[in-house]
């Protein structure tokens, strides 16, 4: 009685008891069994309700504090799932033909080959990365296409080959252009009068960068390596009038032809440097092509007319051969005679270039959007991410926003060609930028966007338009691989069927897994800057030869780092520094990972390396030095109480027979045999040579040989030498 006065003290409204204690209401113990009201039930179904909820959250779980939120519980909404997939973005989903090549699935997956590399190396634990190769194209792998797409965090769809030949593709959804587009032509009252931009080119070593020196009186000359530029420089030379003029130096080696292409895009006018004493050159020929090819004007200095052998009118009638009519010869291109080294008629070149350029009327808009070119791009210790570019169109300051492909910049700081600060850039002006997110490539176009959001669903759209383009090349060459082999298949299908032919398919023998001997080289090119870079992988892109197997593992722009020891330990490789520094941390890595660091500062130099290494890396060929020549006269046998041996019994025609050599015998251009003498003589006479015009006998290793008139026997002393590398990288 005690306890139920108790609970209804406590629970006036509900009283409840657990059925574990088995109370009920009149005092009786009933093991469980729970005596309740209609009120008291209610309360229990919203407790139980309520309660994984509350549990989960801290909250009590008695019915009083319940019936308080009963109102609100029933208000929520209850948490679902589905089968449905989780979200993943599009670009994530990758289209994947069967019967791509590394190669072409590294570029569908926007990824290094070397990553692919790595994973076979690491993941699946293989040696033979030929081997690997070839069998990924021909005999593809589904479920290793998924994992290494899962590894990069791609999910990769492979697209099979549909009955008629032809490779599905699904359709695309359509995506709005949110790419940024040059401004309109601006209105012709906003023109003003701007400074040319004048791009030196020609033949290496006709001395164009000596005639800029020149002409800034500075001497740039002597800081290239080799004598040679190397980059695409951008500098303003202040004329004694006040005007100015922008000049670009391109190198004229024949590894640097982008860089000569790229100067004759962005320019107005075109110095063509012609070597009095050379004439025209290949380069020459080049950067008469690239200037044509852009419709620019071109002024020809020819230089070095100091040096006895200069031939001024030579070199003009040369000039008439590729299309360039100077003004003496009834045309319109200016000549003007030079002399760098001792500044002979420079100020006729300048007042030539400012002539031109007043005939061209050149004026911009400095007033809206900027609008320029990259001219070279690299990362600068001290300064970060760097960027030489000409302004075409606008006014660049500080904080203003910039895109050039896909990377994209906020102007941080602005520099001219001698590291001095510039609070604003206007047109035609070389200006070294920084603040870029990602270096851009050399040549990208440069425009001023209105905020970062902009920049970045234009950089979206850039990447999915070139990633589509990448794509539908690949599906190309896939689709037209798989149509020649159908074609080929189908062509023989046909042939045995009228031939009354059937053989039934034989299983495929297994191959072998013997790992690749064969020579090869794997190299890391590091460059100081975007063209170098790129100027050394087209001179490597002319390597197609057998003899070792050229792998580059990975390229890039800077200062050699861990990832670069890291791949090249990998596959074995060795890292070429063009230009740029090694840190000393760096160095010691590589050195206890036995990994060899290159480095050079002269293109040239650097390739002669890559070659030298090679030929290092290809077996040595044997050749034979011939000594002698002789003529089986008469074949004769003797005893030597056992059995009969073969005697050749001859006659010396060329140079000498030694015992001490190695001889073959030959007969109608097959060699016979290949081996060493076991006797020479002469009559009855052991001797150790025979010389022209005497008879002997000579008696060989092969006792089987059987020897016939007129076969001839060549005395000759094998010898080693270097192979030669069947490679020109065309200097």
């Amino acid at each position: 009685m005690m306890l139920r006065q108790m609970c209804k003290r406590l629970f006036p409204r509900h009283c409840v008891h657990s059925g574990m204690c088995g109370v009920s209401v009149d005092g009786r113990f009933e093991a469980g069994v729970v005596h309740t009201s209609a009120a008291e039930t209610i309360a229990m179904k919203q407790t139980v309700h309520c309660l994984p909820l509350q549990n989960s959250r801290g909250f009590h779980s008695s019915c009083i504090h319940n019936s308080k939120r009963s109102k609100g519980i029933q208000n929520r909404t209850a948490i679902t799932y589905s089968s449905k997939k989780l979200y993943v973005p599009e670009d994530k989903y990758v289209k994947v033909p069967k019967g791509v090549s590394v190669k072409q699935f590294a570029s569908l997956l926007n990824i290094d080959e070397d990553v692919i590399k790595q994973y076979y190396k690491k993941a699946v634990g293989g040696t033979d990365y030929e081997k690997f190769e070839s069998r990924f194209q021909s005999v593809p792998s589904t479920v290793l296409m998924k994992s290494i797409g899962k590894s990069v965090g791609v999910t990769v769809n492979v697209v099979e080959a549909q009955p008629d030949g032809q490779i599905l593709r699904t359709e695309e959804k359509k995506r709005q252009d949110k790419d940024i587009y040059p401004c309109p032509p601006p209105d012709p009252s906003v023109l003003v009068r701007r400074s040319p931009v004048v791009t030196i080119m020609g033949h290496v070593d006709h001395g164009k960068t000596s005639l800029l020196d020149s002409l800034r009186k500075t001497n740039v000359v002597e800081k290239e390596f080799g004598g040679i530029t190397q980059h695409i420089g951008a500098f303003s030379v202040k004329l004694p009038s006040g005007e100015a003029i922008t000049f670009l130096d391109t190198p004229g080696h024949a590894a640097f032809a982008a860089m000569r292409e790229r100067g004759a895009n962005v320019t107005d006018i075109v110095v063509l440097v012609v070597a009095a004493d050379d004439g025209v050159m290949e380069q020459t020929q080049q950067s008469i092509k690239y200037a044509n090819n852009a419709g620019v004007p071109i002024i020809v200095a020819i230089n070095k007319i100091d040096k006895p052998t200069a031939d001024v009118e030579g070199t003009k009638k040369m000039l008439l051969q590729y299309g360039i009519a100077v003004e003496d010869f009834g045309g319109d291109v200016q000549a003007i005679p030079v002399s760098a080294i001792q500044g002979t008629n420079l100020e006729k070149l300048r007042e030539a270039i400012v002539t031109q350029a007043e005939i061209m009327e050149l004026k911009a808009d400095p007033v809206g959007k900027v609008h320029g070119h990259v001219i070279e791009s690299s990362t600068d210790v001290g300064r970060g991410r760097l960027v030489t570019a000409v302004i075409e169109r606008g006014t660049l300051r500080k904080g203003d926003l910039l895109i050039a492909g896909t990377a994209w910049a906020k102007v941080r700081q602005m520099f001219d060609e001698n590291r001095k600060p510039l609070k604003e850039a206007p047109p035609a002006t070389p200006v070294e930028i920084t603040g870029w997110k990602e270096l851009p490539s050399a040549g990208s176009e440069i425009l001023q966007a209105a905020s970062e959001a902009a920049i970045k669903e234009a950089i979206i759209w850039r990447e999915h338009q070139l990633f589509r383009e990448k794509e539908n090349q690949i599906f190309d060459e896939i689709q037209e691989k798989q149509n020649k082999i159908r074609d080929v298949y189908v062509l023989k299908r046909d042939t045995n069927r009228l031939a009354g032919y059937f053989k039934r398919s034989q299983p495929k023998k297994k191959e072998s897994e013997a790992a690749d001997t064969s020579p090869q080289l794997a190299i890391v090119v590091k460059g100081d800057v975007d063209g170098s870079v790129e100027a050394i992988l087209d001179c490597l892109s002319t390597y197609h030869s057998q003899q070792c197997r050229l792998d580059i593992l990975r390229h890039d722009v800077g200062e050699v780092n861990t990832t670069d020891v890291e791949t090249a330990q990998v596959f074995n490789g060795d890292i070429y520094a063009f230009n740029v520094k090694v840190p000393s941390d760096i160095s010691k890595l590589a050195k206890a990972k036995g990994i060899t660091i290159r480095e050079h500062n002269v293109i040239y130099k650097m390739i002669d390396d890559i070659k030298d290494t090679m030929v290092s890396r290809i077996p040595q060929e044997e050749v034979e030095d011939v000594i002698g020549e002789a003529n089986v006269i008469r074949p004769y046998s003797f005893n030597d109480g056992k059995r009969q041996l073969p005697v050749a019994g001859c006659m010396c025609v060329k140079g000498s027979l030694l015992m001490s050599s190695m001889f073959k015998v030959q007969r109608d251009g097959e060699t016979l045999f290949r081996g060493s003498a076991v006797s020479l003589k002469h009559f009855k006479k052991e001797v150790n040579e025979i010389k022209k015009d005497m008879e002997c006998g000579l008696r060989v290793t092969d006792d089987e040989l059987v020897f016939q008139p007129g076969d001839s026997i060549v005395c000759y002393q094998s010898q080693t030498q270097s192979a030669k590398l069947d490679w020109d990288p065309g200097f």
